[in-house]
């Protein structure tokens, strides 16, 4: 497959916008790159009930799930990484590519057959076995930045892989992965995905499906409209009211009979999650009300893909999109003309 870098991503030192052709291989020119004195905290952009493992310990420490009906392997977590690093170093050979930070949740564990009679107490290391039910990751490549409202954003790709998603007690069949590319917040590392840039169902038979389908959606992601669309939401604001208007119906919302609630956009946040909203708009030192008690569109997102931290490793990119477009239809309910008016009336 012959494949083309982002179609358009901007220059930051002649403030040029290159537009690729299609069907060849590109090689982006250098943007920003992260200077000695530009230090972030950088902090898990997933918490949840999730923790961090690194790549090696996924291919030395993890057994590897098979379908029991004709014992064919899935595809392993660590093999979903590599095929993405690989897929981000063909299309940004170029740049500085980040080691992937991989977060996992429900661990499956086991032992060994010579083990099978011992008590948990008594078992060592090497008795025992793992693997992980869920796992995310993301890729940073910090040499393509941008600044949205004072924020830096680095582009980044990633992936969720979920083996319960998976009929594991079944005949082998196509496998399903979730793949994103879009920017990370570096000031609070929050993900910033849209929809153009997401497949929450890739469904593959094997690693060079999974490859292609991973560069396709690369190739079809427009970066530059991505961030004037992030760009805009700094642009527009929400009075004190209005954000108080915006809680008490979001806290509403989950709780619409169905035959009202068909009638209104979709929200995927959960009612712990818009408290976090909530507390986060007094409370958060980069994103939180002026001193009027405005909020600015931009700053309300960041408390959404915040406060979505807290979901499982499963539903959140899916959140993460949501709260994007959510937002945006914020924007338009604010000029008049979108159906998420209900939200602020």
């Amino acid at each position: 497959m012959e494949i083309i870098s982002v179609a358009e991503i901007k220059n930051k030192e002649n403030d040029e916008v290159f537009n690729l052709p299609e069907g060849q291989l590109q090689n982006v020119p250098h943007q920003e790159i992260p200077s000695e004195n530009k230090v972030y905290q950088i902090n898990p952009f997933l918490e949840a009930n999730t923790k961090t493992v690194s790549l090696s310990t996924l291919k030395n420490d993890c057994i590897i799930p098979v379908f029991s009906k004709d014992n064919e392997k899935t595809l392993a977590h660590q093999e979903f990484i590599e095929i993405a690093q690989n897929c981000v170093s063909k299309v940004f050979s170029h740049h500085t590519i980040d080691l992937p930070e991989v977060r996992v949740s429900h661990q499956i564990k086991g032992r060994t057959s010579s083990a099978i009679y011992k008590p948990v107490k008594e078992l060592l290391e090497h008795e025992k076995t793992q693997y992980f039910e869920r796992m995310a990751f993301i890729i940073r490549i910090p040499s393509i930045t941008e600044n949205i409202n004072g924020n830096e954003v680095a582009l980044t790709v990633g992936g969720v892989r979920a083996y319960n998603q998976e009929n594991l007690y079944n005949r082998k069949s196509f496998e399903k992965f979730k793949f994103f590319i879009g920017f990370q917040n570096m000031v609070c590392c929050n993900l910033c995905i849209s929809t153009d840039g997401y497949q929450d169902e890739m469904r593959v038979g094997n690693y060079q499906e999974l490859q292609s389908k991973i560069l396709q959606l690369i190739q079809g992601y427009n970066a530059q409209n991505h961030l004037q669309e992030m760009k805009q939401l700094s642009q527009q604001n929400l009075t004190e009211q209005q954000f108080a208007q915006l809680i008490g119906r979001t806290r509403l919302y989950n709780y619409l009979p169905k035959q009202d609630k068909i009638h209104i956009p979709e929200l995927l946040l959960n009612d712990g999650q818009i408290s976090t909203v909530a507390k986060d708009y007094y409370l958060d030192e980069s994103f939180c009300r002026n001193s009027n008690g405005d909020i600015n569109l931009w700053n309300i997102y960041n408390l959404f893909t915040g406060a979505n931290k807290s979901s499982y490793i499963d539903s959140f990119l899916s959140r993460n999109v949501n709260a994007f477009d959510f937002t945006k239809g914020l924007a338009n309910a604010i000029n008049g003309n979108s159906n998420y008016h209900w939200f602020l009336s």
